[in-house]
């Protein structure tokens, strides 16, 4: 559903609060994965707070849209969008990867109300999306499946694999996202392993490529809109992100794809979230 103005200032808002809230779970966990968190909290907004079609009270609906979080790593940042959306107690995001915590570093699906699938490995998250798609489709059931997946998990035969029998079944109710920030952990995704020409490649796999700002709420919503209906083949969205993105020290750095902070760094990140909502609120506005 596209977004009016109204929808983008409650998105952007709650981006904000959700990027905040990504903060203080890092605090309390000792260290996280934040880098990669902060670059896929607009798609994840867009996804919990617009488009999918999820019960907080019902978390195994059968007819629930399901979200496959590919790059199970930034589940320090999938927790609180949770949490948020009442899946379970915020309380619980203080007691993050801790010894006895329902939450783990790896999100554990038998742990944590409203999470599709476990995740940790890298590359599983597109084949149990295709599973889920085509289980809708025998079934004759009408949910969506979300895979969000990082660059430089695109480096994972396993996600080919599946991409190719995506586009063979024509399974057009998985919605591949790709956030695409150019970084991973030890370096930028084409110093590590040469993604480019990222573009063509899906396109020769069969797919519908959708290249989007994966920052822009309006491009995140129109690209899934766009997805939703291209029945003639599957559709991709490469999100082009910053990793870190909304803190300034962080930003398109890879060396803050796991990090912690202290108190003074802790206050710096809030600081720089607020002005970076501030920054967006104006642009979208027209005021630059």
């Amino acid at each position: 559903m596209a977004i009016n103005q109204e929808d983008f200032l409650r998105l952007e808002t709650k981006a904000r609060d959700l990027r905040h809230l990504i903060i203080d779970t890092v605090v309390w966990a000792g260290s996280g994965h934040v880098g990669g968190s902060l670059s896929a909290i607009d798609i994840m907004t867009v996804l919990y707070h617009q488009t999918m079609k999820i019960d907080p009270e019902n978390p195994n609906w059968e007819d629930r849209d399901r979200f496959i979080l590919s790059k199970g790593h930034i589940g320090v940042g999938l927790a609180p969008v949770l949490a948020d959306k009442g899946f379970f107690p915020k309380e619980w995001l203080k007691t993050y990867n801790h010894t006895g915590s329902n939450l783990g570093m790896h999100l554990d699906k038998n742990k944590v109300p409203g999470l599709d699938a476990s995740a940790g490995s890298l590359g599983h998250g597109l084949p149990l999306s295709l599973g889920l798609g085509l289980s809708a489709k025998y079934k004759k059931q009408d949910f969506k499946t979300y895979c969000l997946m990082g660059d430089g998990e695109c480096d994972e035969g396993s996600l080919w694999e599946a991409a190719m029998a995506i586009s063979h079944y024509n399974a057009t109710n998985v919605i591949s996202i790709v956030d695409r920030n150019r970084c991973m952990m030890d370096g930028r995704t084409e110093d590590v392993m040469g993604l480019e020409p990222f573009t063509d490649k899906w396109i020769s796999f069969g797919f519908n490529v959708i290249v989007i700002n994966g920052h822009n709420l309006y491009e995140i919503s129109e690209a899934i809109d766009q997805a939703h209906s291209t029945s003639d083949k599957p559709s991709v969205i490469i999100a082009n992100t910053l990793k870190g993105c909304g803190v300034e020290f962080m930003q398109d750095n890879y060396m803050y794809h796991y990090a912690s902070f202290d108190a003074e760094k802790q206050a710096e990140c809030h600081r720089d979230i607020n002005s970076y909502h501030d920054t967006r609120l104006v642009e979208a506005q027209g005021g630059l």
